[in-house]
């Protein structure tokens, strides 16, 4: 069939499957270099206890069927392989099942991670990755033509992404609508970068041109990707420029590098590229796309629904695959960032003469003369789950007490996603919790004492506690 494929866009595939590698890559490390202390067998939420409650119809993963750190991080590594792999190219050097094949591997054994991976895993992006993920595996290699159908379905997620951001704010806080979401937003968002105190202190104006910037982007030029070209390559680098302004902006973690990678595979590349020869698809293979672009479209239905519905809801996924989701992203924005302290003792009494020290973490802020660091696309499970403590205890009540235990314990594993262990030798006897008012300093106060942020101490979020004569559970002093 002459109009299964789209021989122009063979550039804008190999630049698409490219980039969805790299997210893979740092996705499948972080996994390897968190997991022991997160849901490990002696992590804080483990997966064996969590498999054991959990059917296998609710969290499809090859980890409901066997468990074992070996095991896990044998699994994390091979995805960290198989995606360098696809970075440098190798499956465009296999038959066209093989190069599939490979795709299907790595989407599977990241669908197994997140499917045991409770609250540290539950974010959109997650999901963003899986289902582009599996888009990706029919996407082909250099022994076919890109396929017309899955190169509209990656538009329709882009879309999805878009317009699903854009809706949650229109309908969310009221700041959105009055364009001044972004005299708070620079400063309470989850992870700050280096460059998110200078956004902060933009004038108002500018913030005002960058949230009415934000709702044509997500709101007006998604439909455009559905366009003829140059019209819909035009909507693609306009959302391409949006992003970038978000990665310098803060972290978040792979969200915007995925989406770019999207927008950069509705781009037509032909004008520069020139045609390509590629072989005609084999009937196997047409006869496969045009069944999932089916069952794309028939999983679309609730996700649809969902955008169109008043009670949208965000970063949702309406089945165990993550074939298909609903997408979006601060729906609501906080006026006041607040932050979890933590901090530990070695006095035997936890009293006003008590010496506490704090832990560092790498990303989230603690010292308020550390300037914010750049991480994204690498994604600090701890440092975000720290953020939604802060906001609420609900959202810590399931890890927080387990961290705090393994704090007293010296664990390996839980002070290596740390920057800062305050105690190298032994551990701390006491470790308590306190919530802090966050706020940028102004241009004076940043020339004068060094600092980029000021705190001022609220209440406390767990008072000093220690572990019992046994070793065991945690008790309050």
């Amino acid at each position: 069939m002459e109009w299964f494929t789209a021989p122009d866009y063979w550039l804008s595939r190999l630049v698409f499957q490219r980039a969805l590698a790299v997210v893979y890559l740092v996705g499948f490390l972080g996994t390897a270099l968190q997991f022991r202390a997160l849901i490990g067998t002696r992590g804080m939420l483990p997966v064996p206890a969590y498999v054991r409650s959990v059917p296998m119809r609710r969290a499809p993963s090859l980890f409901q069927l066997h468990y074992s750190d070996r095991f896990f991080a044998g699994c994390a590594w091979t995805g960290v392989v198989l995606a360098g792999g696809l970075v440098g190219g190798a499956a465009d050097r296999l038959p066209l099942w093989t190069a599939m094949l490979w795709w299907a591997v790595l989407w599977g054994l990241y669908l197994s991670i997140v499917n045991v991976g409770q609250t540290w895993y539950a974010f959109g992006w997650e999901s963003l990755l899986l289902e582009t993920g599996f888009l990706a595996i029919f996407l082909g290699n250099e022994r076919a033509g890109p396929p017309v159908l899955v190169l509209w379905l990656l538009r329709w997620l882009l879309f999805r992404v878009e317009f699903g951001a854009g809706l949650i704010k229109i309908r969310g806080d009221a700041c959105w609508r009055r364009l001044t979401c972004l005299y708070f937003h620079h400063e309470t968002q989850p992870m700050p970068g280096p460059l998110s105190w200078f956004f902060h202190h933009l004038p108002g104006p500018l913030h005002r041109m960058e949230a009415g910037a934000n709702h044509i982007t997500q709101l007006l030029v998604p439909v455009l990707l559905f366009t003829p070209q140059p019209v819909a390559s035009v909507a693609a680098g306009l959302i391409v420029a949006t992003q970038l302004w978000l990665v310098l902006s803060g972290n978040f973690s792979w969200l915007n590098w995925l989406t770019i990678a999207l927008a950069l595979s509705a781009v037509d590349f032909s004008s520069r590229s020139g045609p390509r020869p590629l072989p005609a698809a084999p009937l196997w293979y047409e006869v496969l796309v045009i069944a999932v672009t089916a069952l794309v479209l028939a999983l679309s239905y609730r996700p649809a629904r969902n955008l169109l519905s008043r009670h949208q809801a965000m970063n949702r996924s309406f089945d165990s695959l993550h074939l298909v989701n609903t997408y979006g992203a601060f729906g609501t924005v906080g006026r006041v960032r607040l932050e979890v302290v933590v901090e530990g003792t070695d006095a035997s009494v936890p009293g006003p003469g008590a010496i506490w020290r704090e832990y560092g973490f790498h990303g989230k802020p603690g010292d308020v003369r550390r300037m914010p660091r750049q991480f994204a696309p690498y994604h600090l499970r701890l440092d975000w789950l720290m953020w939604f403590a802060a906001l609420s205890p609900a959202y810590a009540r399931s890890w927080f007490g387990g961290f705090v235990e393994r704090l007293l314990d010296n664990d390996r594993d839980t002070l290596r996603l740390l920057r800062h262990n305050p105690f190298p030798d032994t551990p701390p006897r006491f470790v308590r919790a306190r919530l802090y008012h966050y706020e940028f300093t102004d241009w004076p106060g940043l020339r004068t004492t060094g600092a980029w942020w000021q705190r001022r101490y609220l209440r406390d979020f767990l008072p000093p506690t220690r572990l019992d004569t046994t070793g065991a559970p945690a008790e309050r002093a």
